[in-house]
């Protein structure tokens, strides 16, 4: 691995994390194109490149998802109990995400992510939160709720803010309170999807060197030394800066990447 490839992935880890803080998006929503992009630079196969972006971004996860949780959790933002119910169906969903996701082409798997990136741009623009209109379900909506959120997650490569804070909103569950349980949430998904997507090529078929399964190590490392810095520094310029204005200047970005995701697609 050259020097330059080694910067492009603490670059990536820099980016990802003051835009997290910042913007509170997920970090894979951030780290999953731009890894793309990283591959495609270091000429990694192009059938591997979608599957080793989203294993990579989920493993990263891991580790910045424990900094966001226990800074909720001080704050008695995480509703622990939503946590013990929802998260069986987590962990079923999200590795067993992986599992199709390790047999979809990536020319899918891409287009799923730009579907993705276009519903979440479009959410962030619009600003539009579902009305609470209802209350949590049982145990076995929580747990299909979870299998769902799960999936989904696995499909795109991240921690599944985007779809469970709504979910919680939806169900009366108080912003601040569905934003860091949501947070809480983050950690098994990242946990059940990067085992996951190491089990699925545990033998490194056809994988570059380093790589253990669908994460790629030398990426997850830089990824995470880097964003452990600057995710506070994001933090902190969210008291400082219009955030709404930027969220909507970086939905702008998210359809920038999408279409040209798609376009790639289709050439």
């Amino acid at each position: 691995m050259t020097v330059e490839i080694a910067l492009m992935y603490l670059a990536v880890g820099l980016i990802a994390g003051v835009l997290a803080g910042l913007l509170g998006v997920g970090g894979g929503l951030v780290i999953v194109p731009m890894l793309i992009f990283c591959f495609v630079r270091q000429g990694i196969v192009p059938d591997l490149i979608m599957h080793l972006a989203l294993g990579t971004s989920l493993a990263s996860i891991i580790f910045t998802s424990i900094s966001s949780f226990m800074s909720h959790h001080k704050r008695g933002a995480v509703d622990w109990g939503i946590v013990k119910r929802i998260v069986p169906g987590i962990l079923l969903g999200t590795f067993l995400g992986t599992f199709v996701a390790a047999r979809l082409s990536t020319g899918f798997l891409k287009g799923f992510f730009c579907v993705f990136l276009y519903s979440v741009a479009t959410q962030m623009l619009l600003n539009k939160k579902p009305k609470a209109s209802r209350e949590l379900p049982g145990n076995a909506g929580m747990f299909g709720v979870g299998s769902t959120i799960g999936v989904a997650s696995a499909l795109v490569g991240i921690g599944g803010g985007s779809l469970s804070v709504p979910f919680m909103l939806w169900c009366n569950v108080a912003a601040h309170r569905a934003i860091g349980t949501s947070a809480a949430i983050g950690f098994p998904i990242a946990v059940a999807g990067a085992v996951g997507y190491i089990v699925n090529n545990l033998h490194g078929v056809g994988l570059p060197a380093y790589s253990l399964g669908y994460v790629y190590l030398p990426a997850l490392v830089g990824i995470v030394c880097s964003s452990v810095f600057t995710a506070p520094l994001g933090a902190k310029l969210a008291h400082a800066l219009p955030v709404d204005k930027l969220k909507r200047i970086f939905a702008l970005f998210l359809y920038v990447v999408a279409t040209k995701m798609a376009w790639s697609l289709l050439q």
